[in-house]
């Protein structure tokens, strides 16, 4: 069955937002009319608690861009975002976001942050998109939205190792670009391990 996936199309994301992804906004309409061509229509919503690792005003003395070690695991300090129930986490305006019939929470556990829409950066808890997509006999989806250097990035990967067929809408997705040319690099790790980019 046809399917799209839509990664963290929220407010927190984009350019007038905490951690601004220049175009972002740009996406709306260009998602909009892409899920004119899916029958299924799944999306995501980074959800971290206030108190979340990856957030630099939780960690005295560090700052964004910054890297602390957690429990063995890199993790780069964001700004605070997308925390749950705030106007910053919901899906931004515009989205089309009734034709979307399931959602999937990442970055829920304070102690782990979670870049794929399927597991968390440590690969201990599982947002249910898995489930989800074996349960409903999807083998293949296509993929858009934001950061294509870090949660599409890693939801690509992670759903090529699990054996999923990916296709990754390239005008449907946006880089944060924290060095120049990350989302070349992204695009290319996605088509080295497997992915199909569709468009440029």
């Amino acid at each position: 069955m046809s399917t799209l996936l839509i990664v963290d199309m929220q407010n927190d994301f984009m350019p007038n937002g905490p951690l601004p992804t220049r175009g972002a906004d740009s996406l709306v309409p260009i998602i909009n009319e892409l899920m004119q061509e899916y029958p299924v229509i799944l999306a995501t919503q980074d959800w971290h608690p206030k108190n979340h690792v990856s957030f630099a005003p939780n960690h005295p003395g560090k700052k964004v861009g910054d890297v602390v070690i957690v429990e063995g695991i890199e993790q780069i300090l964001w700004p605070v975002h997308c925390v749950q129930n705030t106007k910053g986490a919901e899906l931004v305006a515009g989205l089309k976001t009734d034709a979307i019939q399931q959602i999937f929470y990442k970055g829920i556990d304070p102690l782990v942050d979670s870049y794929s829409a399927f597991f968390d950066n440590a690969k201990k808890r599982k947002t249910g998109l898995e489930v989800y997509l074996r349960q409903h006999a999807i083998q293949a989806f296509s993929i858009v939205g934001v950061l294509t250097d870090y949660c599409v990035l890693y939801s690509v990967l992670d759903a090529l190792a699990l054996g999923f067929d990916v296709t990754v809408i390239a005008k449907g997705c946006r880089a944060i670009n924290k060095v120049a040319g990350d989302e070349q690099k992204a695009f290319a790790a996605m088509k080295e391990k497997g992915a199909k980019i569709r468009g440029s």
